[in-house]
């Protein structure tokens, strides 16, 4: 049973319609092995035990009847804490949200449990889901799987790192700037940012409504693939005969590739050259209107971030880690003309981009230019936490602000990823080169 603590979602969902893994013995082994965990409590804000064996036992009984709903029924999962549960305090990492406890399911987690799916349990985030880091005072920091003494990366801290330590089979987290795509890429794991729009947010505690994704957090592209279609309540992409033969790729060398440190720069070197071995072509390209964006990228941001949460903030700013306080803070002062102007330069680089890499498949470049900071680095230098921060969500906040759909994979280097990019609504192709390209990096 404990071989069940590291194998894909995918794997574990065979094995129950095989009639080799019974759902029940499966959550119990899995809540067992959480319990014990030594780091459980900077993992999981809670548990919700309950509903896991419920759920595990209406699994259990579809399976003997040949009633299963879905690939994944019966497999348990993991959920960022700002997902709404029915009864079950939902608090987004911070203590403005202390005892919120909604009356029902947010709409992505009611369809993954009609899809058969067993909740563990919440996991821990960054204050409110801004952050890249993963560093929370608040409530708890996860560590990095490849760092003891390093942050996990956010905001989706604990859902990557309930799966990189045998906690969770797969997760479910946010990505706003790249909060699914950083942990998963710290934590050597694949992560799918969705298409803004695409998934329903109905009942997830919003951070930038314009911006905000729902994604998983997996072993495999399968596992994500099958994760994305539980989520939707529709029928998983088929990644079935993917091949990279023929397949053209854009290097996107306009701000992605600036000081980027030396394991990322190597990651992504080692696995853009699998990619030509495995027989795709890659074509650096340059997208200069992509600089307009990114420079209004924190008044895009804060500026929504607090409109929403300008009340609450307010009414207790003293209950906030000082770090996200003054990030929120940041879009006090902006005037409708500029947040409308940012936002029509941005419709003007998505046109740009489009053109740019019409003839591509997909565009790549290393998912994030560091690797995990060391948390006490963090906790006493105030100037490092923003400069780390802002390095860190740089690259993946270009498929947020572009509105395109992201995978991130191990690069083979730990803690670094290979990002891809897709066209806006094109998952399952994204998908489908995703497979491919873990099939060239194993």
């Amino acid at each position: 049973m404990q071989d069940w603590l590291r194998m894909s979602a995918a794997a574990l969902g065979r094995g129950i319609g095989a009639g080799e893994i019974e759902p029940v013995a499966l959550t119990e082994t899995i809540l067992e092995a959480a319990d014990a965990h030594p780091l459980r409590d900077r993992i999981y804000a809670r548990l919700t035990p309950e509903r896991a064996r419920a759920e595990a036992r209406a699994a259990s009984a579809r399976a003997r009847l040949g009633l299963r709903r879905s690939a994944l029924d019966g497999v348990p999962a993991s959920w960022k804490d700002l997902f709404d549960t029915a009864g079950v305090a939902t608090e987004a990492g911070s203590a403005l949200l202390r005892g919120r406890v909604p009356a029902r399911d947010a709409d992505v987690l009611r369809n993954a449990t009609l899809a058969g799916l067993v909740c563990l349990g919440k996991t821990h985030l960054s204050e409110l889901a801004f952050s890249g880091l993963g560093y929370n005072p608040i409530t708890a920091t996860p560590p990095s799987v490849t760092n003891p003494d390093a942050v996990s990366g956010g905001s989706s801290s604990g859902a990557a790192t309930s799966v990189a330590f045998g906690l969770a089979p797969v997760a479910v987290g946010s990505d706003t700037g790249g909060s699914v795509r950083v942990p998963a890429a710290w934590n050597d794991l694949v992560g799918l940012k969705t298409t803004a729009g695409r998934v329903p947010l109905g009942g997830v505690v919003p951070l930038a409504a314009r911006f905000d994704t729902v994604g998983p957090i997996a072993r495999t592209v399968e596992d994500a693939a099958l994760m994305l279609a539980a989520l939707e309540g529709r029928p998983a992409p088929d990644l079935r005969g993917a091949r990279l033969e023929g397949v053209r790729f854009a290097e996107l060398r306009t701000i992605a590739f600036d000081d980027l440190r030396a394991a990322p720069r190597e990651g992504y070197a080692q696995a853009a050259e699998r990619l030509r071995t495995a027989g795709a072509e890659i074509v650096p390209i340059e997208v200069p209107a992509l600089e307009g964006p990114m420079g209004d990228s924190a008044l895009l941001y804060t500026s929504e971030a607090y409109a929403a949460w300008r009340e609450v903030i307010e009414a207790n700013p003293e209950a906030m880690f000082p770090e996200i306080l003054e990030r929120f803070r940041g879009g006090a002062g902006t005037l409708a003309a500029d947040y409308l102007a940012a936002w029509e330069r941005m419709i003007a680089a998505r046109r740009a981009w489009a053109e740019a890499t019409a003839g591509f498949d997909a565009v790549i470049c290393p998912t994030v230019a560091n690797t995990p900071p060391r948390l006490d680095r963090l906790k006493t230098d105030s100037d490092y936490y923003r400069t780390e921060n802002l390095l860190t969500l740089r690259n993946t906040r270009i498929g947020n602000l572009m509105g395109l759909p992201a995978l991130t994979l191990p690069a083979g280097v730990p803690a670094t990823g290979l990002q891809i990019l897709g066209r806006p609504m094109g998952e399952a192709a994204l998908l489908r080169l995703g497979a491919a390209t873990e099939a060239a990096l194993d």
